[in-house]
Protein backbone atom coordinates (compact mmCIF):
# COMPACT_ATOMS: atom_id res chain seq x y z
CA UNK A 1 0.00 0.00 0.00
CA UNK A 2 1.27 3.34 -1.63
CA UNK A 3 2.13 5.59 1.92
CA UNK A 4 -0.19 8.38 0.91
CA UNK A 5 -2.55 6.05 1.17
CA UNK A 6 -1.39 4.37 4.47
CA UNK A 7 -1.04 7.21 6.83
CA UNK A 8 -4.73 8.49 6.76
CA UNK A 9 -5.68 4.94 6.81
CA UNK A 10 -3.90 4.41 10.32
CA UNK A 11 -4.58 8.01 11.33
CA UNK A 12 -8.28 7.40 11.28
CA UNK A 13 -7.81 3.76 12.27
CA UNK A 14 -6.29 4.44 15.78
CA UNK A 15 -9.56 7.71 15.56
CA UNK A 16 -12.01 5.14 15.39
CA UNK A 17 -10.31 2.73 17.86
CA UNK A 18 -9.34 5.53 20.25
CA UNK A 19 -13.21 6.70 20.15
CA UNK A 20 -14.34 3.18 20.80
CA UNK A 21 -12.34 1.40 23.00
CA UNK A 22 -14.75 -0.25 24.84
CA UNK A 23 -15.73 -2.53 21.83
CA UNK A 24 -12.19 -4.32 22.30
CA UNK A 25 -12.00 -7.36 24.46
CA UNK A 26 -10.30 -5.77 27.35
CA UNK A 27 -6.84 -7.93 27.31
CA UNK A 28 -6.31 -6.51 23.89
CA UNK A 29 -7.59 -3.12 24.13
CA UNK A 30 -4.36 -1.36 25.55
CA UNK A 31 -2.27 -3.49 23.21
CA UNK A 32 -4.11 -2.55 19.73
CA UNK A 33 -4.15 1.24 20.57
CA UNK A 34 -0.72 1.20 21.33
CA UNK A 35 -0.14 -0.39 18.43
CA UNK A 36 -1.67 1.58 15.87
CA UNK A 37 -0.05 4.72 17.54
CA UNK A 38 3.73 2.77 17.37
CA UNK A 39 2.87 1.92 13.51
CA UNK A 40 1.93 5.75 12.74
CA UNK A 41 4.98 7.22 14.60
CA UNK A 42 7.27 3.97 13.44
CA UNK A 43 6.22 5.31 9.69
CA UNK A 44 6.96 9.10 10.35
CA UNK A 45 10.20 8.00 11.47
CA UNK A 46 11.53 5.88 8.35
CA UNK A 47 10.52 8.62 6.65
CA UNK A 48 11.74 11.69 8.29
CA UNK A 49 15.31 9.05 9.14
CA UNK A 50 15.38 7.09 5.48
CA UNK A 51 14.04 9.13 2.76
CA UNK A 52 16.61 10.78 0.33
CA UNK A 53 15.78 14.38 0.85
CA UNK A 54 15.45 16.05 4.14
CA UNK A 55 11.61 16.38 5.45
CA UNK A 56 9.97 18.49 7.89
CA UNK A 57 8.22 15.86 10.31
CA UNK A 58 5.78 18.38 11.79
CA UNK A 59 4.67 18.86 7.37
CA UNK A 60 4.68 15.55 7.15
CA UNK A 61 2.18 14.70 9.91
CA UNK A 62 0.16 17.84 8.78
CA UNK A 63 -0.16 16.93 5.37
CA UNK A 64 -0.59 13.42 6.69
CA UNK A 65 -3.94 14.46 8.52
CA UNK A 66 -5.14 16.85 5.37
CA UNK A 67 -5.02 14.04 3.15
CA UNK A 68 -6.86 12.05 5.73
CA UNK A 69 -9.40 14.26 6.24
CA UNK A 70 -9.71 15.07 2.33
CA UNK A 71 -10.20 11.11 1.35
CA UNK A 72 -13.79 11.80 3.55
CA UNK A 73 -14.56 13.55 0.23
CA UNK A 74 -16.82 15.82 2.05
CA UNK A 75 -16.71 19.39 1.74
CA UNK A 76 -16.59 21.09 4.94
CA UNK A 77 -14.60 18.28 6.97
CA UNK A 78 -11.31 20.24 6.85
CA UNK A 79 -7.71 19.98 9.01
CA UNK A 80 -7.06 23.02 10.42
CA UNK A 81 -3.28 23.18 11.43
CA UNK A 82 -2.20 25.47 13.92
CA UNK A 83 -1.72 28.87 12.43
CA UNK A 84 -4.54 28.10 10.46
CA UNK A 85 -6.93 27.70 13.90
CA UNK A 86 -5.81 30.13 15.37
CA UNK A 87 -6.92 32.49 12.67
CA UNK A 88 -10.58 30.37 12.39
CA UNK A 89 -10.67 31.20 16.38
CA UNK A 90 -9.82 34.46 15.62
CA UNK A 91 -12.54 34.94 13.21
CA UNK A 92 -15.32 33.41 15.48
CA UNK A 93 -14.70 36.52 17.66
CA UNK A 94 -16.41 38.91 14.74
CA UNK A 95 -12.81 40.91 14.81
CA UNK A 96 -10.42 40.98 11.87
CA UNK A 97 -7.56 43.02 10.89
CA UNK A 98 -8.48 43.61 6.92
CA UNK A 99 -10.21 46.46 4.79
CA UNK A 100 -13.98 45.75 6.01
CA UNK A 101 -16.20 43.73 3.45
CA UNK A 102 -17.82 40.61 2.90
CA UNK A 103 -17.14 38.83 -0.38
CA UNK A 104 -18.45 36.11 -2.13
CA UNK A 105 -16.42 33.54 -5.07
CA UNK A 106 -17.24 34.69 -8.59
CA UNK A 107 -14.88 33.20 -11.63
CA UNK A 108 -13.53 36.61 -12.15
CA UNK A 109 -12.17 36.71 -8.57
CA UNK A 110 -14.52 37.98 -5.55
CA UNK A 111 -17.65 40.14 -5.64
CA UNK A 112 -18.50 42.34 -2.86
CA UNK A 113 -22.00 41.28 -1.14
CA UNK A 114 -21.74 43.88 1.80
CA UNK A 115 -19.00 47.19 2.88
CA UNK A 116 -19.01 48.08 6.55
CA UNK A 117 -19.53 51.62 7.36
CA UNK A 118 -16.47 53.45 7.91
CA UNK A 119 -14.29 50.55 7.20
CA UNK A 120 -11.16 50.99 4.73
CA UNK A 121 -13.25 49.77 2.00
CA UNK A 122 -16.16 52.20 2.18
CA UNK A 123 -13.02 55.36 2.48
CA UNK A 124 -11.80 53.89 -0.83
CA UNK A 125 -15.21 53.67 -3.11
CA UNK A 126 -15.71 50.69 -3.14
CA UNK A 127 -19.49 49.44 -3.69
CA UNK A 128 -21.75 46.35 -3.09
CA UNK A 129 -21.57 44.45 -6.33
CA UNK A 130 -18.46 45.74 -7.05
CA UNK A 131 -15.86 43.06 -8.22
CA UNK A 132 -12.16 42.09 -7.22
CA UNK A 133 -10.43 40.68 -9.73
CA UNK A 134 -6.49 41.31 -8.46
CA UNK A 135 -4.70 41.88 -5.32
CA UNK A 136 -1.10 43.51 -5.12
CA UNK A 137 -1.01 43.51 -8.79
CA UNK A 138 -2.06 39.73 -9.10
CA UNK A 139 -5.23 38.78 -10.94
CA UNK A 140 -7.31 36.20 -8.69
CA UNK A 141 -9.78 34.77 -11.52
CA UNK A 142 -10.77 31.19 -10.61
CA UNK A 143 -9.27 30.74 -6.71
CA UNK A 144 -11.01 29.83 -4.13
CA UNK A 145 -12.24 32.35 -0.96
CA UNK A 146 -9.58 30.38 1.07
CA UNK A 147 -6.54 31.49 -1.01
CA UNK A 148 -7.87 34.95 -1.97
CA UNK A 149 -9.11 36.49 1.16
CA UNK A 150 -6.22 35.77 3.05
CA UNK A 151 -4.54 38.49 0.62
CA UNK A 152 -6.61 41.06 1.35
CA UNK A 153 -6.33 40.54 5.08
CA UNK A 154 -3.14 41.40 7.31
CA UNK A 155 -1.41 43.27 9.78
CA UNK A 156 -3.65 46.94 10.76
CA UNK A 157 -1.54 49.60 9.34
CA UNK A 158 -0.24 47.69 6.20
CA UNK A 159 -1.26 48.76 2.50
CA UNK A 160 -3.41 46.76 -0.09
CA UNK A 161 -3.92 47.27 -3.47
CA UNK A 162 -6.86 45.76 -4.98
CA UNK A 163 -7.99 45.83 -8.93
CA UNK A 164 -11.67 46.69 -8.92
CA UNK A 165 -14.04 46.28 -11.55
CA UNK A 166 -17.36 48.45 -11.03
CA UNK A 167 -20.03 48.52 -13.38
CA UNK A 168 -17.39 47.06 -16.46
CA UNK A 169 -14.53 49.58 -15.40
CA UNK A 170 -11.32 48.82 -14.03
CA UNK A 171 -9.55 50.74 -11.20
CA UNK A 172 -7.41 50.01 -8.93
CA UNK A 173 -7.83 50.91 -4.77
CA UNK A 174 -5.03 51.72 -2.82
CA UNK A 175 -6.34 50.36 0.88
CA UNK A 176 -5.36 50.59 4.48
CA UNK A 177 -5.95 47.97 6.53
CA UNK A 178 -7.38 48.32 10.12
CA UNK A 179 -8.63 46.40 12.99
CA UNK A 180 -12.21 46.30 12.48
CA UNK A 181 -15.42 44.14 14.05
CA UNK A 182 -18.05 42.87 12.37
CA UNK A 183 -21.12 44.20 12.88
CA UNK A 184 -23.60 41.23 13.39
CA UNK A 185 -26.54 43.21 12.95
CA UNK A 186 -27.54 46.04 10.32
CA UNK A 187 -30.78 48.32 10.28
CA UNK A 188 -32.69 50.80 8.44
CA UNK A 189 -36.49 52.19 8.09
CA UNK A 190 -37.47 52.52 5.27
CA UNK A 191 -40.94 53.21 3.85
CA UNK A 192 -42.69 51.80 0.39
CA UNK A 193 -46.37 52.77 -0.98
CA UNK A 194 -46.74 54.58 2.33
CA UNK A 195 -45.67 51.72 4.76
CA UNK A 196 -42.99 52.16 6.99
CA UNK A 197 -41.10 48.72 6.84
CA UNK A 198 -37.61 47.89 9.02
CA UNK A 199 -34.72 45.95 7.09
CA UNK A 200 -32.60 44.11 9.51
CA UNK A 201 -29.61 42.19 8.24
CA UNK A 202 -27.99 39.61 10.08
CA UNK A 203 -24.01 39.05 8.86
CA UNK A 204 -23.47 35.82 11.52
CA UNK A 205 -25.13 33.46 14.34
CA UNK A 206 -22.34 34.15 16.16
CA UNK A 207 -22.94 33.86 20.69
CA UNK A 208 -25.46 36.82 21.40
CA UNK A 209 -26.79 37.63 17.86
CA UNK A 210 -30.16 36.59 18.70
CA UNK A 211 -30.35 39.63 21.51
CA UNK A 212 -28.96 41.89 19.36
CA UNK A 213 -31.23 41.33 16.25
CA UNK A 214 -34.76 41.32 18.46
CA UNK A 215 -33.14 44.48 20.12
CA UNK A 216 -33.21 45.79 16.60
CA UNK A 217 -36.47 44.70 15.91
CA UNK A 218 -38.14 45.73 18.80
CA UNK A 219 -36.34 49.35 18.19
CA UNK A 220 -37.72 49.73 14.54
CA UNK A 221 -41.31 48.52 15.72
CA UNK A 222 -41.14 51.46 18.67
CA UNK A 223 -40.28 53.51 15.46
CA UNK A 224 -43.47 52.67 13.81
CA UNK A 225 -42.30 49.81 11.09
CA UNK A 226 -44.99 47.72 10.24
CA UNK A 227 -42.96 44.89 9.22
CA UNK A 228 -40.12 42.85 8.63
CA UNK A 229 -37.17 42.20 5.95
CA UNK A 230 -35.19 39.67 7.61
CA UNK A 231 -31.68 40.23 4.92
CA UNK A 232 -29.97 36.63 5.41
CA UNK A 233 -28.06 37.41 2.26
CA UNK A 234 -24.58 35.88 2.48
CA UNK A 235 -25.07 34.56 5.85
CA UNK A 236 -22.89 31.27 6.20
CA UNK A 237 -24.38 30.37 9.18
CA UNK A 238 -22.57 29.96 12.84
CA UNK A 239 -23.56 28.71 15.90
CA UNK A 240 -26.77 25.90 15.85
CA UNK A 241 -28.01 27.30 19.22
CA UNK A 242 -27.83 31.16 17.96
CA UNK A 243 -30.06 29.61 15.07
CA UNK A 244 -32.73 28.11 17.08
CA UNK A 245 -32.98 31.70 19.06
CA UNK A 246 -33.22 33.54 15.77
CA UNK A 247 -36.17 31.56 14.89
CA UNK A 248 -37.65 31.49 18.43
CA UNK A 249 -38.11 35.06 17.36
CA UNK A 250 -40.94 34.85 14.69
CA UNK A 251 -41.66 31.26 15.43
CA UNK A 252 -43.71 31.30 18.51
CA UNK A 253 -43.76 27.41 19.48
CA UNK A 254 -42.83 24.28 17.67
CA UNK A 255 -39.70 22.60 16.38
CA UNK A 256 -37.13 24.80 14.57
CA UNK A 257 -34.67 22.09 13.32
CA UNK A 258 -33.54 18.32 14.14
CA UNK A 259 -30.54 16.69 13.96
CA UNK A 260 -28.83 13.39 13.96
CA UNK A 261 -25.39 11.88 13.21
CA UNK A 262 -23.98 8.34 13.14
CA UNK A 263 -22.36 8.72 16.56
CA UNK A 264 -24.87 11.41 17.56
CA UNK A 265 -28.63 10.55 18.76
CA UNK A 266 -31.59 12.56 17.21
CA UNK A 267 -32.38 16.02 19.28
CA UNK A 268 -35.24 18.04 18.48
CA UNK A 269 -34.86 21.44 18.91
CA UNK A 270 -37.66 23.57 19.79
CA UNK A 271 -38.66 26.96 19.56
CA UNK A 272 -37.76 28.71 22.79
CA UNK A 273 -40.94 31.19 23.31
CA UNK A 274 -41.01 34.98 23.19
CA UNK A 275 -42.03 35.81 20.06
CA UNK A 276 -42.50 39.03 18.39
CA UNK A 277 -46.25 39.51 17.54
CA UNK A 278 -47.47 37.23 14.56
CA UNK A 279 -49.44 39.61 13.41
CA UNK A 280 -46.08 41.83 11.93
CA UNK A 281 -45.57 41.09 8.81
CA UNK A 282 -41.97 39.54 7.72
CA UNK A 283 -40.14 38.74 4.77
CA UNK A 284 -36.56 36.45 4.80
CA UNK A 285 -34.35 37.57 2.00
CA UNK A 286 -32.16 34.86 1.19
CA UNK A 287 -29.42 34.22 -1.80
CA UNK A 288 -26.75 31.40 -3.06
CA UNK A 289 -24.64 32.61 0.14
CA UNK A 290 -27.48 31.53 2.65
CA UNK A 291 -26.37 28.82 4.11
CA UNK A 292 -26.22 26.88 7.52
CA UNK A 293 -27.77 28.25 10.40
CA UNK A 294 -29.24 30.59 7.62
CA UNK A 295 -31.08 27.81 6.13
CA UNK A 296 -32.26 26.33 9.32
CA UNK A 297 -34.30 30.05 10.50
CA UNK A 298 -35.39 30.19 6.69
CA UNK A 299 -36.67 26.82 6.56
CA UNK A 300 -38.13 26.86 10.12
CA UNK A 301 -40.45 30.59 8.95
CA UNK A 302 -41.34 28.75 5.64
CA UNK A 303 -42.71 25.78 6.73
CA UNK A 304 -44.06 27.46 9.87
CA UNK A 305 -46.07 29.14 7.45
CA UNK A 306 -44.80 32.84 9.61
CA UNK A 307 -43.74 34.21 6.71
CA UNK A 308 -42.37 34.11 2.68
CA UNK A 309 -39.06 33.25 1.17
CA UNK A 310 -37.90 35.99 -1.41
CA UNK A 311 -34.63 35.86 -3.35
CA UNK A 312 -32.54 32.74 -4.88
CA UNK A 313 -32.11 29.29 -3.55
CA UNK A 314 -30.09 28.99 -0.63
CA UNK A 315 -26.60 27.40 -0.81
CA UNK A 316 -27.82 23.82 0.18
CA UNK A 317 -25.45 22.57 3.05
CA UNK A 318 -27.67 20.61 5.67
CA UNK A 319 -25.12 18.85 7.34
CA UNK A 320 -23.28 20.56 10.79
CA UNK A 321 -19.46 20.39 12.06
CA UNK A 322 -17.82 20.31 15.51
CA UNK A 323 -14.25 21.33 15.71
CA UNK A 324 -12.01 19.13 17.71
CA UNK A 325 -8.68 20.13 19.09
CA UNK A 326 -5.56 18.43 18.75
CA UNK A 327 -2.20 17.83 20.56
CA UNK A 328 -0.07 19.67 17.67
CA UNK A 329 -2.46 22.63 18.21
CA UNK A 330 -4.65 22.57 15.46
CA UNK A 331 -7.69 21.17 14.72
CA UNK A 332 -10.46 19.32 13.07
CA UNK A 333 -13.51 21.16 11.80
CA UNK A 334 -15.54 17.51 11.18
CA UNK A 335 -19.07 16.83 9.95
CA UNK A 336 -20.52 14.69 12.55
CA UNK A 337 -24.37 14.88 11.78
CA UNK A 338 -27.54 16.44 9.47
CA UNK A 339 -29.94 18.46 10.06
CA UNK A 340 -33.59 18.85 9.20
CA UNK A 341 -36.56 21.06 8.80
CA UNK A 342 -40.06 20.80 10.91
CA UNK A 343 -41.38 19.02 7.66
CA UNK A 344 -38.18 17.25 7.79
CA UNK A 345 -36.44 18.09 4.53
CA UNK A 346 -32.98 18.20 4.40
CA UNK A 347 -31.16 20.88 2.44
CA UNK A 348 -28.03 19.33 1.62
CA UNK A 349 -26.51 15.99 -0.06
CA UNK A 350 -24.73 14.47 2.74
CA UNK A 351 -21.65 16.96 2.39
CA UNK A 352 -20.54 15.66 -0.80
CA UNK A 353 -22.10 17.96 -3.18
CA UNK A 354 -24.40 20.89 -3.01
CA UNK A 355 -27.95 20.26 -2.16
CA UNK A 356 -31.48 21.49 -2.77
CA UNK A 357 -31.07 24.27 -0.24
CA UNK A 358 -34.30 26.16 0.67
CA UNK A 359 -36.59 27.09 -2.52
CA UNK A 360 -37.80 30.63 -2.12
CA UNK A 361 -41.93 31.52 -2.36
CA UNK A 362 -40.50 35.01 -3.97
CA UNK A 363 -38.11 35.01 -6.68
CA UNK A 364 -35.93 37.84 -6.48
CA UNK A 365 -32.13 38.39 -8.02
CA UNK A 366 -29.60 41.00 -8.00
CA UNK A 367 -28.46 42.35 -11.10
CA UNK A 368 -24.52 42.44 -10.40
CA UNK A 369 -24.00 45.37 -12.71
CA UNK A 370 -26.31 47.96 -11.34
CA UNK A 371 -25.81 49.83 -8.08
CA UNK A 372 -28.97 49.35 -7.23
CA UNK A 373 -30.32 46.21 -4.93
CA UNK A 374 -33.05 44.53 -6.82
CA UNK A 375 -33.83 41.83 -4.45
CA UNK A 376 -34.18 44.02 -1.50
CA UNK A 377 -36.85 46.13 -3.58
CA UNK A 378 -38.29 42.99 -4.49
CA UNK A 379 -38.89 41.90 -0.57
CA UNK A 380 -40.10 45.36 0.63
CA UNK A 381 -42.94 45.36 -2.06
CA UNK A 382 -44.04 42.01 -0.89
CA UNK A 383 -43.85 42.98 2.30
CA UNK A 384 -45.33 46.38 2.68
CA UNK A 385 -48.48 44.67 0.33
CA UNK A 386 -49.02 42.31 3.26
CA UNK A 387 -48.77 45.28 6.13
CA UNK A 388 -51.87 46.99 4.32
Amino acid sequence: MPLAVLLPVLFFAGIWIGGHPARLPPQIRSLFVARDVNTLEAAVDIIEHDYYRRVDRRRLIRDGLAGAVADLHDRFSRYLDPAAYRRFQADSTGRFSGVGMEVAAVPSGLRVARVFAGSPAARGGIRRGDEIVGVNGRSIAGRPTSQTTPLIRGRAGTLVTLTVLSRGRRRVARLRRAELTTPVVTTSLRTVGGEPLAVVGLSQFSSGAHTELRRAIDTQLARGARGVVLDLRDNGGGLLGEAVDVSSIFVRDGTIVSTRGRARPRRVYRASGDSISPTVPLVVLVNGGTASASEIVASAVQDHHRAPVAGTHTYGKGVYQEVRGLPNGGAIDITVGEYFTPLGRNLGAGGIRRGTGVKPDIPARDRPDTGADEALDVALRALAARAR
